[in-house]
């Protein structure tokens, strides 16, 4: 979506007969610059900016919507992220302004922020196995959607054409969602769970009003902790996200460590004497990213890891090293860095999909909803901070 907002923003501003603005430029990393003195041929921005562009929106949903989002039922949340994917599609495709495309990857990624946390919230309601197929759509959502955007380009297609016929997603999520997929009864699919609470009949309501002092005083007496029935009050809500830490900080120490070497590092990784242009060397970083997350996260079913601080710490080594290596080029081939690079992704992968299966099998059943929606910041927030870190080092790089 990133790529088609912005190739569409480079076919307004040739319209125009203006230069190519910082933001184009900046999903172009691998493309050389004449005015460029740097050995390292920087463009003016780094791509660090696409990255703030696309994931802030999501971080504020997934910070806010955990606390009040179970006051919208499922079926209206489906709705909404299909109709923010249709609204992202047609917006950048009919663009005559900046702005509204701008407009357009604003909206695709509210509808990713909110469709992360709800799918995940939702997976509750089945069997744990749903998560590795969660954690493999995932992965090659990221593989299917750069392959299928390049291919569709490839044979000719404009952008906007492309946008169009890639209309058809929502359309297939919403079809996916309401005819194939066969829904629990616990489901809250059209009222919110505070509705179910509430709708007891009047004969339960006076047996409830006719029950002993001593069953409402010790029922008072219960801790909100201990209760099996009714809303997570905003206390609980706490005491649930400060057990998540122990999750939450190593996947999004693992995102932080990945996209500061996707976004800050890998534009700086160009070996001039590979038969790879630049740009075809940061196109095939990026894909081999993605392959290393499909394969790890569809590993569920084989391998499970539950020291999820190690692959964020082996992850802070990859990034470590590629800095050191952007810093004193030592690194001899692009081989070494594909290599690499196909790490990184399986490092990211399995801790995400690790990261939500034993949140998901340590969290009790009156908490798991909330925890497996809260819990979705963390890569957001380290997706983040990589992004800040990443444009003073792109600075610096681009300044030797």
């Amino acid at each position: 979506m990133l790529s088609a907002a912005h190739d569409i923003l480079k076919e307004q501003e040739s319209k125009n007969g203006t230069a190519p603005t910082s933001a184009t430029m900046a999903v172009e990393p691998q493309g050389g610059n004449s005015s460029n003195s740097s050995r390292y041929d920087c463009n003016p921005v780094s791509t660090a900016a696409v990255l703030l562009a696309d994931i802030l929106p999501t971080l504020v949903i997934k910070l806010s919507a955990p606390f009040v989002i179970h006051k919208l039922p499922y079926g209206f949340r489906v709705l909404f992220c299909a109709a923010m994917a249709a609204a992202s599609f047609l917006l950048v495709s009919f663009s005559s302004a900046v702005w509204m495309s701008v407009l357009g990857v604003i909206f695709a990624s509210i509808g990713a922020g909110l469709g992360e946390l709800s799918f995940l919230s939702l997976t509750v309601y089945f069997s744990r196995d749903v998560l590795g197929g969660w954690g493999s759509g995932t992965g090659g959502a990221g593989v299917a959607g750069a392959f299928l955007y390049s291919g569709l380009t490839q044979v000719g297609l404009s952008p906007r054409v492309t946008l169009l016929i890639m209309l058809v997603v929502p359309l297939v999520m919403l079809l996916s969602y309401f005819s194939l997929l066969v829904l629990p009864p616990s489901l809250p699919q059209w009222r919110g769970r505070e509705a179910e609470y509430t709708a007891v009949g009047s004969e339960d309501r006076r047996a409830l009003m006719d029950a002993s002092e001593e069953e409402e005083e010790q029922q008072k007496s219960t801790p909100a902790e201990d209760r099996t029935t009714g809303p997570l009050a905003f206390r609980e809500k706490l005491h649930v996200i400060k057990g998540l830490l122990l999750f939450v900080l190593p996947l999004g120490l693992v995102y932080f460590a990945e996209y500061f070497i996707n976004q800050g590092l890998m534009e700086l990784l160009y070996f001039p004497k590979f038969f790879l242009s630049h740009a075809e060397q940061y196109r095939w970083y990026q894909t081999l990213y993605q392959v290393g997350v499909l394969v790890s996260r569809s590993s569920l079913c084989c391998v499970k890891i539950r020291k999820l601080w190690a692959l964020s710490l082996l992850q802070v080594v990859n990034a470590v090293l590629l800095l050191f290596a952007v810093r004193f080029l030592f690194l001899p081939s692009v081989w070494v860095v594909f290599v690499i690079v196909l790490y990184e992704g399986l490092l990211g992968g399995a801790a995400y999909v690790n990261t939500f299966y034993f949140i998901s099998k340590e969290t009790g059943d009156r908490h798991r909803e909330f925890a497996m929606a809260a819990a979705s910041v963390g890569d957001s927030l380290g997706i983040a901070l990589a992004g800040l870190i990443a444009f003073p080092v792109h600075r610096y790089f681009c300044s030797l």
